[in-house]
């Protein structure tokens, strides 16, 4: 563990999914206590929603230590994102590569959004450590998951709230397999289970079919990213 995170508080961009659950099992692994902030902004797969309370529930089973350390989970409502929006996942329209190679699965902002949501709640709670999942090394392409985008948006925030922040990225640098191992360094087969039956990435919301990375349609980029990575996990662990 970091020494500088052992009696700080982080607070974690939490929407239900693989990537999120992962950063919130680390979060708990190196922080004295951990905070959770989901957002509904009109999203189609909003299910991912429902998945947290099983996950924070299921966490505290995993580690008793972990289970003492879960403080608040918040829900912040921004519709107006959806609002502005055109996209795939706040429209009921085909996932498709954009003119500007984009997938249409990009929503303008959203990260910048959250993140700047995330620091003014955490300003009002006295937290600077703030935890999300982006990442630019096995990713869709979105701007707003740059490394560069992060660290640019917390000199911003620095700046602009005459706070110190750290927006904290563990898996910026990972690929979705490594992603995988990281939560069985984490939480061992326990956690990866957890992870596999309870959060949710597919952007269309489907929970109907279980594949051996877990529930969703199979085809959309995220589903696609998140099963690549399962069997290159499961090959590499035997």
């Amino acid at each position: 563990m970091t020494e500088a995170f052992h009696d700080q508080t982080a607070l974690v961009l939490f929407s239900g999914g693989q990537d999120s659950a992962t950063c919130l099992a680390w979060a708990l692994s190196q922080f004295a206590r951990v905070e959770m902030l989901g957002f509904d902004y009109g999203q189609r797969h909003a299910i991912e929603l429902d998945c947290r309370a099983r996950l924070i529930d299921r966490l505290k089973a995993i580690n008793s230590a972990w289970a003492a350390k879960l403080g608040d989970s918040h829900t912040l409502a921004i519709p107006t994102l959806c609002v502005i929006s055109d996209t795939a996942l706040t429209r009921d329209v085909a996932i498709a590569m954009g003119a500007d190679g984009l997938p249409n699965t990009f929503v303008p902002g959203r990260n910048l959004i959250f993140l700047t949501f995330a620091a003014a709640l955490a300003y009002r709670r006295g937290i600077s450590a703030i935890v999300g999942g982006m990442c630019e090394t096995d990713y869709s392409g979105y701007p707003d998951c740059r490394d560069d985008t992060i660290r640019a948006l917390n000199h911003a925030l620095d700046l602009g709230m005459a706070r110190k922040f750290e927006l904290l990225t563990p898996l910026m640098w990972r690929d979705k397999a490594a992603t995988w191992q990281l939560a069985h360094d984490l939480g061992g087969t326990a956690l990866v289970d957890l992870i596999r039956e309870h959060s949710h990435t597919c952007y269309l919301g489907e929970r109907g079919a279980r594949h051996d990375w877990g529930y969703g349609c199979g085809q959309c980029p995220a589903c696609q990213l998140r099963a690549k990575g399962w069997r290159q996990y499961a090959a590499a662990a035997g």
